[in-house]
């Protein structure tokens, strides 16, 4: 016997089921809004840039391929930016209490394609400490670069604000909301098809033709129980017996 199933269906299933779906939705929403708003710790980000860029005498022209040397150097300066060798001494200038390692999983340094310019970009809990990394980074690798690879082509094109990293990036209590309230809605639809999918009792008539795939005959009505008269005057008994007994006699 082959079932199928309408779209009238469907939306009953979820119209029977709204109250379900929309409590787990909320359930979830809420949970969401705790955690973003009391449980995690904001996160705040800021970057500054520097410039990969030979100086030129008054003399020399511009040259392309010195041009194309130095967006190719981006790529081996972000490892340097990273290493020990300069986030080492950005501890120490800082007074962090942090390991390289764990300094360099706050600090992402970026490049557009073809481009000069790189962005270092720090985050962290503290605003204003998030600030001092990011432009003590770019300080100590300007300084640092040239006794590494005995070039002297990086300055700062600009600093990183703490008016900037004000507001904190993350977490993000309306994007997380809204996600938790869809995946709520989600698992709400999904449970509900699910509880009608177990069910396996027979309610309607249509479900006898379905599961015997028989016409149904008749119906049998439930009769509700017909109430009790109150205040009825019963007939006298007394009075009925004493007839009977003066017919009997005469």
């Amino acid at each position: 016997m082959e079932e199928t199933i309408s779209l009238r269906d469907l939306f009953q299933v979820l119209r029977k089921r709204l109250w379900l779906i929309a409590l787990i939705a909320i359930i979830a929403a809420t949970i969401s809004a705790v955690i973003s708003f009391f449980i995690l710790t904001p996160v705040y980000q800021t970057s500054t840039q520097i410039l990969v860029n030979q100086a030129k005498s008054e003399q020399q022209l511009y040259d392309v391929g010195a041009v194309q040397t130095n967006v190719q150097l981006i790529s081996t300066y972000n490892d340097i930016i990273k290493s020990p060798a300069v986030l080492d001494k950005v501890i120490d200038q800082l007074n962090l209490d942090s390991s390289a390692q764990g300094l360099g999983g706050k600090i992402q340094v970026t490049s557009s394609e073809n481009s000069q310019v790189a962005q270092i970009t720090v985050q962290d809990t503290n605003a204003k400490r998030a600030t001092d990394i990011a432009n003590a980074t770019a300080s100590v690798f300007q300084k640092e670069i040239p006794k590494i690879m005995n070039v002297d082509n990086v300055s700062i094109l600009s600093k990183a604000e703490l008016t900037a990293s004000k507001s904190p990036v993350k977490p993000q209590p309306i994007l997380n909301i809204a996600i938790a309230l869809v995946v709520g809605l989600m698992v709400g639809v999904g449970l509900s098809f699910l509880l009608e999918y177990l069910d396996n009792t027979v309610k309607t008539e249509q479900d006898i033709e379905n599961i015997l795939d028989l016409p149904v005959m008749g119906v049998i009505t439930n009769i509700k129980d017909v109430p009790k008269a109150t205040n009825v005057q019963r007939p006298d008994m007394t009075a009925r017996v004493s007839q009977r007994g003066e017919t009997f006699g005469s």
